[in-house]
């Protein structure tokens, strides 16, 4: 069993009320998707307030993702997906819309706050969030992430545009992510922490997801073959794996087909 290296920093946190970012995992049974990932990466589960097909995944006392076992019911892929954190869910839904992307689910009510899920224009699914009530949870611990971000798209010139128009980043105001063009990528840094890598080089038509558009969310690791390992073991598969960036990326296939990353990179930048 292996679990998110300690000594990760400089990341965006992605938990507490303040945090840029919530990943879920949409999911087709809620005790196999516990069970693998409490191997894999040793996290523990605690029933969440969405009811009986959701649970809150725990890292120490931390939480780390949400595991909803709703796909089957609402013919939802099974995926990780990324819930940015917006002040308005209507106007940010609506901003998808009018940028020709497209809103599948909400605004929805769901517990201390207001979801949807929408795709971006060249098909990748990503969900928007808005807090309505004050968070109970710890925050991750001071630049410590549990997970961060990428986004394989067509055109990453054109996809930042997208997000930044549709999430106000690098918009001037107080607490807005910054985006900065380095090399062939684009680096979205939250309070001066990385947060998501976006690259193109992705193909709409592709027959293989791994190439298709998509949001991949990846988990940081102490020992990356021993993950990869434990996760073969418990019925995941490795689907890729990519070296750069000062590191290792392993593309993972979990029981239920979802798709998600872990690497031995210590920042997403």
């Amino acid at each position: 069993m292996t679990g998110s290296d300690p000594r990760t920093a400089s990341a965006a946190p992605l938990t507490g009320p303040a945090a840029p970012c919530w990943v879920t995992l949409m999911t087709r049974n809620l005790e196999t998707a516990e069970r693998f990932y409490a191997q894999v990466l040793g996290w523990s589960f605690r029933p969440g307030r969405l009811g009986a097909d959701y649970a809150v995944a725990y890292r120490g006392e931390v939480p780390v993702a949400g595991v909803f076992a709703v796909s089957s019911a609402y013919h939802v892929a099974v995926a990780w997906t990324p819930y940015f954190a917006v002040e308005d869910a209507d106007v940010a839904a609506a901003r998808v819309r009018e940028r020709s992307g497209t809103v599948a689910v909400g605004p929805l009510t769901l517990g201390k706050g207001r979801g949807v899920l929408a795709s971006d224009r060249d098909g990748a699914s990503f969900g928007l969030w808005e807090r309505t009530e004050a968070s109970a949870s710890p925050p991750a611990p001071a630049g410590h992430a549990h997970a961060w971000l990428r986004l394989r798209t067509r055109n990453a010139f054109d996809a930042a545009i997208f997000y930044g128009e549709v999430l106000d980043w690098a918009s001037g105001r107080p607490g807005c992510c910054d985006v900065a063009y380095e090399g062939d990528e684009v680096i979205v840094r939250c309070g001066g922490h990385p947060l998501a890598r976006i690259s193109s080089g992705a193909v709409e038509a592709a027959v293989d997801p791994v190439v298709r558009p998509h949001w991949q969310v990846q988990f940081p690791v102490a020992d990356l073959a021993a993950t990869v390992s434990a996760a073969e073991r418990h019925g995941g598969a490795l689907v890729e794996e990519r070296t750069g960036f000062g590191g290792t990326e392993v593309t993972l296939r979990d029981p239920d087909g979802a798709l998600f990353a872990v690497t031995d990179v210590r920042s997403p930048a």
